[in-house]
């Protein structure tokens, strides 16, 4: 079991509503995360704040701020996809008894749309689950950098095998 440490969630929620976009700022290069994978539409990648372990979040790299209106059909399939395949890749490297996949943010802060999927590990007890098993006032997990890296690795391998078309090009 990974041990958590506090989460300043007020430092945060100030973080989010006056300071620039974090998800622009990270497909900018310039807001450092572990990255799952990435194409020219979306990026995938793991929760700096992690309440689960294994806990990944899926924006698009386009500012889009409405879950559904600021997509065609088409963009929102091609992202759901994408979603379902980080979910099943998710599911064969994490142990996970159940997979919450959800979309939060606020027009307040957090606008860029993100989907949230969040492996719930075997055993959590009821009442530690669902909204409580995602509440990062309780703090979140203390996972080590090179731990988060080599999951992030992981995760990006089981996607590879479950598609083979997401692997990169050889090098020459």
């Amino acid at each position: 079991m990974v041990e958590k440490h506090p989460f300043d969630i007020g430092a945060y929620e100030k973080r989010v509503k006056e300071g620039p976009c974090f998800l622009c700022e990270l497909v900018a290069g310039t807001n450092p995360h572990h990255v799952i994978y990435e194409d020219q539409s979306a990026i995938v990648f793991l929760n700096k704040y992690p309440s689960l372990y294994g806990y990944t979040l899926v924006a698009p790299r386009e500012h889009r701020e409405q879950a559904t209106g600021d997509f065609t059909l088409e963009e929102y399939l091609q992202l759901q996809q994408l979603i379902y395949q980080v979910a099943e890749a998710i599911r064969r490297v994490v142990p996970t008894e159940r997979l919450y996949i959800q979309t939060l943010g606020s027009q307040q802060g957090n606008r860029h749309v993100h989907w949230h999927v969040a492996p719930l590990p075997p055993g959590v007890p009821y009442e530690l689950q669902q909204a409580a098993a995602l509440d990062s006032s309780k703090g979140v997990l203390a996972i080590p950098d090179e731990e988060m890296a080599s999951l992030a690795r992981s995760i990006r391998q089981a996607m590879e095998r479950l598609n083979p078309s997401l692997m990169p090009p050889p090098s020459n």
